[in-house]
């Protein structure tokens, strides 16, 4: 596997010795195909700390770049994606992200900032059967993005400040404000995609939440949409028959705490 190749290389590189015998590495996954829930990374991801564990080495690999070394090897294999899905993975719970080129270029990675899980309001996950190839719809605006495009950059930056904003209404419980930023978030990645590249399945998943009243994005780049019902239960359960009749998949999210372990917590910066 590609993430055998790029963590050998790391170790090589980096002068950590591995000592072991040989293994067998096999996996099975309940992630839905390319509905924008990260399933490729989080195999990645798993077979990463499979590695750490087998060859005693979690405490020599800080998990600030742990992130880097699984998107190494998604490129690898010719997918087109970014760190966001594989910090979330790496360090699980709630994490505030700052990609910021000063951070990036000092740093060689962004700050990360677990938060606690329980600022988050009920989140309810929507998704379609028939997946998106979330690849071919990265493809155009990251090269857009590498070739300068002014307005693709400058999007991007809008985008960048809801993070900052979310961390915020978070902080201080203040879920309206929540909503609204959860709907200029794909009210921007539409401007700068398209409808074509979003696809008309994905589309109708988005506005038919926001019918009820739901505020709606999506969790990646298609396939499936986090909603927040701001209203409460009663809401939901008009989202729910909503849902039902458009033939999408709805279910509550379920949060789960930072998986860092006290060894992984030695590895970061402070």
């Amino acid at each position: 596997m590609a993430i055998c190749k790029v963590f050998y290389k790391y170790c090589s590189d980096k002068s950590i010795e591995l000592q072991g015998g040989n293994f067998t590495l096999s996996y099975e996954t309940n992630i839905p195909r390319q509905t924008g829930l990260s399933g490729s990374s989080a195999i990645i991801c798993a077979a990463l700390n499979c590695l750490l564990d087998f060859y005693n080495v979690r405490h020599l690999v800080k998990v600030e770049i742990r992130p880097d070394l699984i998107l190494s090897a998604e490129k690898e294999l010719g997918i087109v994606a970014g760190l966001q899905d594989r910090v979330a993975q790496v360090y699980g719970g709630l994490v505030y992200m700052d990609f910021s080129k000063e951070h990036m270029d000092k740093l060689g990675h962004g700050l990360y900032t677990p938060l606690d899980i329980g600022l988050l309001p009920t989140l309810h996950l929507i998704y379609a059967e028939n997946p998106s190839d979330s690849g071919k719809v990265h493809s155009t605006v990251r090269q857009r993005w590498l070739d300068g495009d002014k307005f693709v950059r400058s999007t991007m930056e809008q985008v960048a400040k809801l993070a900052v904003e979310g961390r915020e209404v978070l902080l201080e419980k203040k879920y309206n404000e929540l909503a609204m930023l959860m709907n200029r978030n794909f009210d921007l990645r539409r401007e700068m995609f398209g409808d074509d590249a979003l696809g008309s399945l994905n589309i109708k998943m988005i506005e038919m939440a926001r019918s009820v009243g739901a505020a709606c994005k999506f969790t990646g780049s298609g396939g499936a949409a986090v909603a927040f019902c701001p209203e409460g239960p009663p809401q939901f359960k008009i989202l729910e028959e909503a849902c039902k009749k458009e033939g999408f998949m709805v279910q509550e999210v379920v949060f789960v705490p930072s998986v860092l372990s006290s060894e992984d917590l030695k590895t970061l910066s402070h």
